[in-house]
């Protein structure tokens, strides 16, 4: 009888310690993840990123055991409504789906008070540019430092080689996107490549750290956006989420983002200089989440596709 009960106690253990999420699991915020209604069926990633189980859902009155989510197996609506603000008192009651916020300057509040609704939030940090205002500034080593960015004072390119200096600051600032309830994160400025950087960057590098900013992304949890390297959108388009690109219509290049679309991932446009009537025929055809901002990322939006229905 006691041989009987003590099999009978290990068996629960085992059984009860598999119930229970890891204390990495139990660690990672289960957001809107599994209420939200833009999330959607699975996309498919690279082989060279390893998904690990981070969220767990509630139990279900019909199951014992949790809801396991994996980072990989959500994502985003091709057409969803959405807004963009940097600057000026964030409008958290606009009726949208996505916001994308500044992942310094937006506090966890804020992007909680969205959550409650249902939003789904991007938080944009620069991967590819030291900015001399941001509260890590002073991690950069000085010899990852490049050129000034023009018109963009304080602003200068990074080693986008040195990928041993630069992963511990971007994976703080991945981890603070996580433990302040981002959803996603939008990494900027990852074409230095194609720019006058002060350093010899060739396609290859950035390639090489660009998937290093996904897999570090979905590492946490967090899915992730390509913006603009429009050049390697066909080599990374497995590796990322959603494409977010400025003013593809102002330059013609908008039928480089189709690989996301065909894909089954969401295209975002920002257009600045053009107005609606310019491009947003155009855009709502191709698919594309497109919106006309001003420069300084305020609360001003137009959104194409309600634009269209009252031009």
């Amino acid at each position: 009888m006691r041989q009987r009960i003590l099999s009978f106690i290990l068996l629960a253990t085992l059984i009860f310690s598999g119930c229970m999420p890891s204390s990495a699991s139990r660690n990672v915020r289960a957001s809107t993840f599994v209420s939200s209604p833009i999330i959607g069926p699975p996309s498919s990633f690279g082989p060279a990123l390893t998904p690990k189980a981070i969220v767990t859902a509630p139990m279900t009155a019909s199951l014992f055991l949790p809801l396991v989510f994996r980072p990989h197996s959500r994502w985003l609506p091709q057409q969803v409504r959405w807004q963009i603000q940097y600057t000026g008192e964030i409008q958290t009651d606009l009726d949208v789906g996505v916001f994308n916020l500044d992942l310094f300057d937006t506090s966890a509040e804020t992007i909680a008070t969205l959550h409650q609704r249902g939003v789904f939030v991007m938080c944009y940090f620069s991967a590819g540019s030291y900015e001399d205002w941001r509260p890590d500034a002073h991690s950069f080593p000085p010899e990852v430092l490049g050129k000034d960015m023009e018109m963009w004072p304080g602003e200068k390119w990074l080693d986008i080689r040195r990928i041993d200096l630069l992963a511990p600051i971007m994976e703080a600032r991945l981890d603070l996107a996580r433990s302040k309830g981002c959803d996603g994160v939008d990494p900027d400025n990852v074409n230095g490549y194609t720019n006058d950087t002060g350093f010899p960057l060739m396609a290859e590098d950035q390639k090489r750290y660009n998937i290093f900013l996904a897999g570090a992304a979905h590492q946490r949890g967090l899915l992730v956006g390509l913006k603009n390297d429009l050049e390697q959108i066909p080599e990374l388009v497995t590796y990322f989420d959603w494409v977010l690109n400025e003013e593809c219509f102002s330059y013609g290049e908008c039928d480089l983002l189709l690989p996301f679309l065909q894909a089954g991932k969401p295209v975002f446009v920002i257009e600045y200089e053009l107005e609606p009537s310019a491009f947003c025929p155009q855009a709502v055809q191709m698919h594309f989440n497109a919106l006309h901002k001003h420069m300084e990322l305020d609360a001003y939006r137009v959104d194409c596709l309600e634009w269209s229905a009252n031009p």
